[in-house]
């Protein structure tokens, strides 16, 4: 009897291991309504997994319905309470953050949503980096990044596995926000050397690649991706070839200058709390300028059903669409 009972809990295991081998992963994701954490979403439940949103007691009805209706389950919680976070991550296998803000979003907020997964016994954690590698960069001289780099402080301290990714620029940005393709000018602007190599990642493979790491078991502490790899001379090229319009590097000046004007413009800012001001963006514009956050190594081919998009293959579906 005991030998038959010993068997018994052995089959149990080893049932309970097989059913636990079927289940599928859940992901909880934090920032699920807006524009990059949609596509996380899209590109999760593509993987069959099931995708818990978290989302913020004002959250817009139509916003959430729209998650429902693509079979996300969402939760409005009062996103200050860890204890309501964490009983929404219980069973999860990685809590991934696509939130946007500043010190209150990336560091305050963040923090109730890494202390919840922890308690939850969450086993990954990805934070909302999704930039230029910032780990070469000097404290002090990117507002945005350096909240970042303040996150990473506690996050290295907790007791979870945290996977950032780093992808360069959102190559959308190239024809909305950021001022490097001068359209109607036809010039490109560039602080300082025109050979420098900038790195650009398309939002949706960002998404796609967020989704790859957040079902993977095994990922390392940082992980670095670039969709395309261009200089401001190589733009110049690429416009002149595919608006058959002859562009030119327009240089107002080097880092300098540059450094100059992003003081000025940030002492006199009238919305020192915007997410993006000016001075913002242009900061980000010297630090691509001055090389500090180019990559050594690149981790693109870890997920190999992601095919990358190329900025001339961006710029041309812009230009159709």
């Amino acid at each position: 009897m005991i030998y038959l009972s010993v068997y018994h809990q052995q089959i149990k295991q080893i049932e309970y291991i097989h059913y636990q081998q079927h289940m599928k992963k859940i992901i909880v994701v934090a920032g699920a309504t807006g524009n990059l954490g949609g596509k996380i979403v899209d590109a999760l439940l593509a993987k069959d997994v099931e995708v818990r949103a978290i989302v913020r007691l004002e959250t817009d009805l139509k916003k959430i319905k729209a998650l429902e209706q693509k079979g996300v389950k969402v939760f409005q919680v009062d996103t200050s309470n860890k204890t309501e976070i964490s009983t929404l991550c219980i069973g999860a296998h990685c809590l991934v953050s696509a939130l946007a803000g500043l010190r209150e979003t990336i560091i305050d907020a963040q923090k109730i949503f890494l202390d919840a997964a922890v308690e939850a016994k969450v086993q990954r954690f990805i934070p909302s980096d999704y930039s230029s590698d910032f780990t070469n960069l000097i404290e002090g001289k990117n507002r945005n990044l350096d909240f970042r780099r303040e996150f990473h402080k506690y996050l290295d301290a907790a007791p979870i596995q945290a996977t950032t990714i780093f992808n360069g620029p959102f190559m959308d940005l190239l024809t909305t926000d950021m001022p490097l393709i001068l359209f109607k000018q036809k010039r490109i602007l560039c602080w300082g050397n025109a050979q420098q190599i900038i790195e650009f990642t398309a939002t949706d493979n960002v998404a796609a690649y967020t989704a790859e790491v957040a079902i993977d078991d095994n990922t390392p502490r940082y992980m670095r991706i670039a969709g395309d790899r261009l200089s401001c001379q190589d733009f110049v090229e690429l416009l002149s070839t595919i608006t058959n319009e002859k562009y030119k590097i327009l240089r107002p000046g080097g880092i300098g200058l540059l450094n100059f004007l992003i003081n000025t413009i940030r002492y006199f800012s009238p919305s020192p709390n915007e997410l993006y001001p000016a001075w913002q963006g242009m900061q980000y514009m010297r630090d691509m300028m001055e090389g500090r956050i180019i990559f050594q190594a690149y981790d693109n081919s870890r997920y190999s059903n992601i095919k990358w998009t190329t900025v001339k293959e961006f710029l041309i579906k812009e230009k159709k669409s």
